[in-house]
């Protein structure tokens, strides 16, 4: 499990968590990707390596992704589905474009105009395109293994997604 950082609990709308490895990342977005609704916007911010891709992985994993999630960097955008009511989620790395000029040429207004699960790397570099209701999670370097993960809800929609988060985390 998750260390849960207290003091960011008493706004509902954040969550930090420190994750102790590799492993344990993959487990918290296995847990988040198990609560994804149809439409969410997930925003993963941090440096190259910080982890973005392992939880993004997890994501696909709790959320019953077909195929498992891999790293889309040259391919920019990755689709799954999900075999048990063909939901379907993009995975999109915008390390690569040059701005929102390029953004436009993924299709990401399409994408975020749909149904989809959308979970985007590097989401500064589109800034103005990204919804307002949204889930912006900060990865942080702490050491080797350790990360700190912060969580911020934009929206009614994304802070009850949180609140489920932080519910199942503390009851594993």
């Amino acid at each position: 499990m998750p260390e849960m950082q207290t003091a960011a609990l008493r706004d509902s709308r954040i969550l930090c968590l420190i994750s102790a490895s590799a492993a344990n990342t993959e487990t918290i977005g296995a847990a988040l990707g198990r609560r994804l609704p149809p439409g969410a916007v997930v925003c993963l911010s941090g440096a190259l390596g910080a982890g973005k891709t392992v939880f993004s992985r997890g994501i696909g994993a709790g959320w019953g992704a077909v195929p498992p999630l891999t790293s889309p960097t040259y391919n920019l955008v990755h689709q799954h589905r999900r075999a048990r009511d063909d939901g379907q989620l993009a995975h999109i790395d915008l390390y690569r474009i040059g701005g929102t000029a390029d953004a436009d040429t993924l299709g990401l207004d399409d994408l975020l105009d749909s149904a989809y699960i959308v979970i985007m790397e590097w989401p500064e570099r589109v800034g103005d395109l990204l919804p307002p209701a949204h889930l912006w999670i900060d990865i942080e370097w702490l050491n080797d293994d350790k990360r700190e993960l912060v969580f911020r809800a934009r929206g009614p929609r994304h802070a009850a997604l949180l609140d489920a988060l932080r519910r199942d985390l503390a009851a594993s």
